[in-house]
Order: structure tokens, then C-alpha cells, then sequence
């Protein structure tokens, strides 16, 4: 599972006269990336066309639109792109002005497909896993050290310490119940961990 490099890019490509600007977003939910293409389409309303593929959720959920072009000719290539690198979480947006040339079928296929293509390969990908979470809680007297020991090890994301009565840690590890055991020795059995679902990291 792969996602996009950067939160957003922008790449052009031109085929007999007509140009393809393709757009791509991380998007987190199906809800932001219908907002997306709307604003897209406010944005780019000159455009001939604003065609569209998306998915989420590890590939769960996947959509396209071929926005008045022929059935099956630009949202569907441009999701099979998506797909073959196994993306996620990743929104395409090809944006066509007409050239005066039409490219029939098999040419739209193409040009899309290129197009959403040549934009992933300009943003770049990373590799994604999802990790499960834990909120760590330990007192003030243990805090510094074990924050200091967590931030090196390559198995564990830190998102964030929360300073209350106690400090938490809030955390993404490779392996739960290794953690947990490195912990309860880092702390002399002190602290408390609380498992807090799961959530996707970039490796």
C-alpha cells in the first residue's frame, strides 16, 4: 500500500494539441474528495473536461467520472493507474482542453492514463502500513528519558505528548505487545498503556 509523497501536484502533459493537467491530492475521506472536485470543477470551469478517480481505505473504496467524455475512456484508466500502484487515500483530476484533434477511444484511454501516470511518477510515492496506536501514560519522573528513547527508535511514530497530572504519549508502533513490553521495563512497571485503535504511517 502506497501513498502520494506530497499533500498536492500538478503536472501537464500535451497530446495532439490537447492538454491534459493533471491534479493530485491525499485526500483522507470520500467526503473531501467530493469536496475537492467541486472546488476543482468551480475552479476550472473553462476546462472541456474535469475528469476524476479516486480510492481510499486500501483500496476499499474506489470512484471515477468520465465528465462527458465517452464511457469508459478517462475516469476508469485514470483509476486503474491509481490501482496498478497501489495507491490509497490518493485523488486524480484530469483537467482537458480541447485541442481541435480528436483521439478516439483508444487515444482518450491513453492520454488520461499518461497523464495520471507521469503525474504520480513527478509527485512520487511512500509506503504505507497501518500500525496500531497507544496512548502511554508515565509520570513527569520517567517522561524525558522514555520521550527521548522513543523519538530513536524506527518502530514507533510519535504524534504527540499531552502534559496533564501525567505526561501521554500518543503513538503508532510496528508491534503493540513488543512495545508495551519495552515500556513497562523502561518504566519500572509504571506506566499505562492503552490500546487507541490503529492508523495508517508513512515507513
Amino acid at each position: 500500500m502506497r501513498g502520494l509523497a506530497v499533500g498536492s501536484s500538478v503536472t501537464e502533459t500535451v497530446v495532439n494539441r490537447s492538454r491534459f493537467v493533471c491534479s493530485l491530492f491525499r485526500v483522507g475521506s470520500e467526503g473531501e474528495a467530493r469536496e475537492r472536485i467541486a472546488a476543482h470543477r468551480r475552479e476550472f470551469w473553462e476546462a472541456t473536461h474535469n475528469c476524476t478517480a479516486y480510492v481510499l481505505d486500501g483500496g476499499r473504496i474506489a470512484r471515477s467520472n468520465d465528465d462527458g467524455e465517452p464511457a469508459g475512456t478517462a475516469g476508469l484508466p485514470m483509476l486503474e493507474v491509481l490501482r496498478g500502484r497501489d495507491l490509497t487515500d490518493t485523488l486524480a483530476v484530469v483537467t482537458r482542453y480541447f485541442g481541435g484533434v480528436k483521439l478516439g477511444a483508444g487515444g482518450l484511454v491513453r492520454a488520461y492514463s499518461g497523464a495520471v501516470s507521469a503525474a504520480v511518477d513527478a509527485a512520487g510515492v511512500v509506503e504505507l502500513a497501518v500500525w496500531p496506536r497507544l496512548l502511554v501514560r508515565v509520570d513527569y519522573g520517567v517522561a524525558g528519558s522514555l520521550e527521548g528513547l522513543l523519538r530513536l527508535r524506527e518502530d514507533v511514530r510519535l504524534a504527540q505528548v499531552s502534559f496533564t497530572d501525567v505526561v501521554t504519549f500518543d503513538l503508532a508502533c510496528a508491534d503493540a505487545e513488543l512495545l508495551a513490553a519495552w515500556v513497562a521495563g523502561q518504566s519500572a512497571g509504571a506506566a499505562e498503556i492503552e490500546p487507541a485503535g490503529s492508523v495508517r504511517v508513512e515507513l
